[in-house]
């Protein structure tokens, strides 16, 4: 259904149309990253420093493929530290309620052990956001904790990797 790459710089054109084309759609359920963010000389800045971070192996961000290769997605390890990371992900309005996301992070849930190391991952979402919290719990994270997102009530969720799953790790 959908594919994972790394980040690479050879994304970066579709990656910007991408957020370009979904910032309104994000913004609804995450805080908006600004407009600098998405100038040419901004997006180039941000994407030199998240490929830094991934050459450190203190990140590992990918984008999420279509079947035909259009960029649908993103999905992210972040803060890599002593075997545990914080998932993050977003899917284009268009890719929306297709189970694209699901997929995504069952794929990295899979690298996260396999490649990158992992044994469990966090992942936080506001309340209101039902898409998401509905993928955290398909995908076998449990609640653990209430917080805010950007002053909105929101809730900290936990996955340990080594748990056997229907989807494997």
């Amino acid at each position: 259904m959908v594919t994972l790459e790394p980040l690479g710089a050879e994304h970066a054109e579709a990656l910007l149309a991408f957020e370009r084309e979904n910032r309104a759609w994000f913004a609804r359920t995450v805080p908006d990253r600004g407009d600098a963010f998405f100038t040419a000389a901004g997006f180039a800045a941000r994407l030199r420093a998240l490929l830094d971070e991934q050459h450190a192996r203190v990140c590992r961000f990918h984008v999420v493929l279509a079947e035909d290769g259009e960029l649908i997605g993103r999905v992210n390890l972040m803060d890599l530290v002593d075997g545990s990371a914080e998932l993050g992900y977003r899917v284009g309005q268009r890719a929306a309620g297709r189970g694209v996301a699901t997929a995504a992070v069952a794929q990295v849930c899979r690298l996260a052990v396999t490649d990158y190391g992992l044994t469990s991952l966090t992942a936080v979402t506001t309340l209101d956001n039902a898409a998401s919290l509905r993928v955290l719990t398909r995908s076998g994270f449990t609640r653990v904790e209430n917080t805010t997102v950007d002053g909105r009530p929101g809730v900290r969720c936990e996955r340990r990797l080594l748990d056997a799953s229907p989807d494997g790790p």
